[in-house]
């Protein structure tokens, strides 16, 4: 598995991560639809994630935060807009504090992820985060998101390897 490409695109304000999985479409799926599968791989080393909700269908919310090892704490809400198991997943995506309240001003994004069957075998999944404004993306691109985004993925395998289908 490996990120194969990332791409920016500041005039349609997105970032486009693209990654090959060595797993089924249905597998590489319940990477996201299955929270203790979900925790595994989600942020970066060292932050482990915690699910606190997780309803992945339309109309539901997922909450998790990840822990840091200064004993800081980073909270996400994702709104779940659409759910096409196992090929389609769009999210609202925001920090929030301990409260719910977003705490990224309007740095607010979607995030539509897609898996389709690889011509060479596994998956293609696709993480095409839309930002709201420039200055939004701009904010969080500075913050190492891209970087980010490469380390999380790198940690499918170990997520594939020890959970079962």
């Amino acid at each position: 598995m490996s990120v194969t490409s990332i791409d920016k695109d500041p005039d349609a304000l997105t970032m486009t991560v693209t990654a090959h999985l060595d797993a089924t479409v249905e597998r590489a799926w319940q990477l996201w639809a299955d929270p203790h599968q979900f925790e595994r791989w989600w942020g970066p080393p060292g932050y482990p994630t915690t699910v606190v909700d997780h309803d992945l269908r339309a109309g539901g919310r997922i909450t998790f935060y990840m822990s840091g090892p200064e004993g800081d704490r980073h909270d996400s809400t994702w709104d779940v807009l659409a759910a096409d198991p196992p090929q389609h997943l769009e999210l609202r995506d925001a920090d929030v504090d301990s409260d719910g309240v977003p705490n990224d001003g309007n740095a607010m994004t979607a995030m539509v992820i897609t898996f389709d069957a690889a011509e060479s075998g596994g998956t293609e999944m696709v993480i095409r985060t839309h930002f709201d404004s420039l200055a939004g993306m701009e904010h969080v691109l500075a913050t190492g998101v891209e970087e980010g985004m490469v380390m999380v993925i790198d940690q499918i395998d170990a997520a594939l390897a020890g959970a079962a289908t």
